[in-house]
């Protein structure tokens, strides 16, 4: 224990060094004002990012997928807990099954698709899939990649297949969250949950789906539970849980969204509830809820980035990046 609490002392102290280094509110105005994608670019070299004012949309995206994994690499090799990084590589794995059944189902290859921040490489996870050789995937993801493909061959749908990948991937993080035996990270999984939960519902209702379409979308494990969720006699109900749960904003932004707003504001919204829970790490000097904040500020970070530079390079406006920038951690 004495030798983690150490460990953990002196990573949490060189991350909060290395946060100066972090992309600014400022620094992220300065980017989108940029007369030009090379401008853009050249503005992260002195945060440490490789010169990517030469580069396409898809080396960009590449240069920028090597330096989280990067990061992750080595979290993983200086973190006491070594499952700490699952938490924020589970998405990636279940992101990369869902191509690659999509792939699957319309005949089509979709490799430049796939991500490599998952727990496996993803074209060593393609080739098991493709052998159903779901034994050697790691934690739960053979199990929900076998349940899939089944449903897949049932069903020829897709979609379906989506939502149950979606309900694995959040049982999953619920485990590995409660295994870490950390109220941060535990409470982390769970605003996730609820966040997707909501996103759900508000898709739902804009589409005008029926109750069964919305017991497929939602999954277990938030504040809310999904039978509270169901038990609601209507829309207002509903969004009064989720408010009772500190997502007021979320839910008034969802409101607007159902009644016809923009979808994007209300996403926006739901991200940033997501990033001011992260903050409340701030107070905490040191063990995972330091190294946790790190992991989703660069995640965070690599999103507005990417939404910066491929918005330059596409010649989208200013006004309508800048909309679109969710806040950052520093």
């Amino acid at each position: 224990m004495l030798k983690n609490r150490e460990a953990y002392i002196c990573l949490s102290a060189m991350l909060r060094a290395r946060e100066p280094k972090l992309l600014t509110a400022e620094q992220a105005e300065h980017m989108i004002d940029a007369p030009s994608f090379e401008d853009a670019a050249k503005t992260l070299t002195d945060l440490g990012y490789e010169d990517m004012s030469h580069m396409t949309a898809k080396e960009t995206e590449r240069a920028l997928t090597l330096r989280r994994e990067a990061v992750f690499a080595e979290i993983d090799r200086l973190c006491p807990d070594k499952g700490l990084t699952d938490i924020f590589r589970l998405k990636y794995d279940y992101h990369n099954l869902k191509v690659i059944i999509k792939s699957e189902a319309s005949g089509t290859e979709a490799s430049g698709l796939l991500s490599g921040s998952g727990r496996m490489d993803p074209q060593e996870l393609k080739s098991l899939y493709n052998e159903a050789q779901y034994r050697y995937m790691p934690g739960k993801l053979g199990e929900a990649a076998e349940e899939a493909k089944n449903l897949l061959a049932r069903t020829s749908n897709p979609q379906l297949s989506d939502f149950l990948l979606d309900r694995a991937y959040f049982a999953e993080l619920s485990t590995v969250a409660e295994s870490s035996g950390n109220d941060f990270l535990k409470g982390y999984a769970k605003l996730l949950i609820d966040i997707a939960n909501l996103k759900g519902i508000v898709r739902t209702l804009r589409m005008g789906k029926s109750r069964d379409f919305l017991e497929d979308v939602l999954v277990t494990g938030g504040k809310i539970s999904v039978r509270d969720i169901l038990s609601a006699d209507n829309t207002e109900k509903i969004f009064v849980l989720f408010s009772r749960a500190g997502l007021e904003k979320v839910c008034e932004a969802g409101r607007q969204a159902v009644e016809g707003g923009r979808l994007t504001e209300f996403e926006l919204v739901c991200d940033n509830a997501v990033n001011s829970y992260i903050k409340l790490s701030r107070h905490v000097t040191y063990g995972s809820e330091p190294v946790a904040a790190y992991l989703a500020s660069i995640e965070n970070e690599t999103t507005a980035v990417r939404m910066i530079l491929t918005g330059k390079l596409a010649g989208i406006k200013s006004e309508i990046l800048r909309e679109r920038l969710r806040d950052l951690y520093v």
